[in-house]
């Protein structure tokens, strides 16, 4: 008896749950909108960014072209001109390089070469393996060297172009005043004074 009357209870509740979410689900239930907060932005992305990083990127992608943008057109020629003589220097120490190269490697088989009883570096006189050798690593030493050169060239024209692109933004008004005056400083490791100079970059009053 005690099994029907919990049994019939059950059903009871179950009948009364399934009763309210009918009720729920029926027409007065509202539905509510999501907003799409991953809505696709269609700006170019180099509008989002500073100037200074307009100018470094475009430095990267042309030297120069970062000069231009910030209308330093001046700038330009001194670019080229430094990438054309490295670019001249890297060539001939690059060619220089594979001479010796090829003519130390052709000594070593037969001793023909081109360089037999012939000059380097302007001397007169035979000219054996240990100098072929010398000749080879110097021209390869140069080489190396103005390709790192070439690099800081490179890497230098981006961080001018990001740096003038930055002083641009800077208040240089004739509110502003730099004074430079004698001062008196404290030796920090000793209980004594010397003489010095002070710089104070200020505002103007009106």
């Amino acid at each position: 008896m005690r099994l029907s009357v919990g049994f019939a209870l059950l059903l009871t509740i179950l009948a009364y749950t399934a009763q309210a979410q009918v009720i729920t689900a029926g027409p007065d239930s509202v539905i509510v909108p999501v907003t799409d907060t991953a809505a696709t932005d269609n700006t170019f992305f180099l509008s989002k960014w500073n100037k200074p990083a307009k100018a470094a990127l475009l430095s990267a992608a042309l030297p120069g072209l970062g000069q231009a943008y910030n209308k330093a057109y001046w700038k330009i020629p001194i670019v080229y001109a430094t990438g054309g003589v490295l670019g001249y220097f890297l060539i001939s120490h690059n060619n220089n390089y594979q001479d010796f190269r090829q003519a130390l490697i052709q000594r070593n088989r037969d001793s023909t070469d081109a360089y037999v009883n012939s000059n380097i570096y302007g001397i007169d006189r035979p000219n054996g393996t240990a100098n072929l050798k010398r000749a080879r690593d110097f021209y390869r030493r140069n080489r190396d060297l103005t390709i790192l050169l070439s690099v800081g060239a490179y890497g230098l024209q981006i961080a001018e172009a990001y740096v003038h692109a930055h002083m641009k933004e800077f208040d240089i008004s004739d509110e502003l005043a730099f004074k430079v005056q004698p001062s008196i400083m404290r030796v920090p490791s000793q209980m004594a004074y010397t003489p010095g100079l002070s710089l104070t970059l200020y505002t103007k009053a009106k």
